[in-house]
């Protein structure tokens, strides 16, 4: 999808599916080419969902860096979306060769509060949250797609954000929330040499402020940038300001694809 050259490939966060980009991604196809994917256990994804494989991100790292590799378009620039910005961060400390930028959407390498560093959330408050996902799962996207999406007077894309949540599979809804929600990458950020969008909302209660001022000053080569917008989903709720501050970011590419 796109005129451009230069190769951007987006990454859905937890619960979604690539349909998930559908105000997004026809902005950003008017200057670049534009590759979307499905994790596994995921939309269309024909992978099948490793419960040992996938219990950390590791091994979705593992995947986007064989999607990289089979897309076989150079340098790409990879556009993660919470959970994946995490799982992008693993892969371009991997193998940085394979990324030209990252633009990271809302993101968090670590959701749990520990001493001076404020992830949002109380160790107890992830425990709880997954215990009610194993328990109902339909409780659970009911109580949390709002929290989520925030923007109540949009109230159709929590529900759109539920219903996502709604139809994964259980196994993989448990286990990709463990995996996310318990995860602790932060340690990684130094090893990120790939320069580095981050796009926070103004209020998030996913990803607090907090949040981006510490990945900003822990990354190698990393610009902070605080969206209008609310919620964690600035993709669905901001799509244009969204689009906006990606291309500003990725103005030289575009100028270098002669466009």
């Amino acid at each position: 999808m796109g005129r451009g050259r230069v190769p951007v490939l987006l990454a859905h966060g937890y619960g979604c599916d690539q349909s998930i980009w559908r105000l997004l991604a026809p902005r950003l196809a008017e200057d670049f080419s534009v590759f979307l994917f499905d994790h596994v256990g995921a939309g269309g994804a024909a992978a099948p969902f490793d419960p040992q494989r996938h219990a950390t991100l590791h091994g979705y790292a593992e995947d986007l860096l064989a999607i990289c590799r089979a897309l076989d378009q150079g340098p790409l620039v990879f556009i993660g979306h919470s959970v994946s910005a995490s799982i992008g961060l693993l892969a371009a400390a991997r193998a940085p060769a394979l990324f030209s930028r990252l633009v990271l959407i809302t993101p968090s390498p670590r959701y749990i509060d520990e001493g001076d560093y404020v992830g949002g959330f109380s160790a107890e408050d992830i425990e709880a949250l997954l215990a009610l996902l194993q328990a109902d799962q339909q409780g659970w996207a009911a109580a949390m797609a709002p929290t989520i999406m925030g923007n109540p007077d949009q109230p159709e894309l929590a529900a759109e954000l539920e219903q996502r949540f709604c139809r994964l599979d259980p196994t993989v809804a448990v286990g990709f929330a463990r995996a996310t929600f318990t995860a602790d990458n932060r340690a990684d950020l130094p090893w990120v040499r790939t320069r580095t969008l981050l796009l926070q909302c103004q209020d998030d209660p996913i990803a607090p402020p907090a949040v981006g001022a510490y990945m900003r000053d822990r990354l190698p080569d990393a610009a902070l940038v605080t969206l209008a917008a609310t919620g964690h989903c600035p993709h669905l709720s901001a799509p244009a300001e969204t689009a906006a501050a990606i291309r500003h970011f990725l103005r030289d590419l575009i100028g270098s694809d002669g466009r």
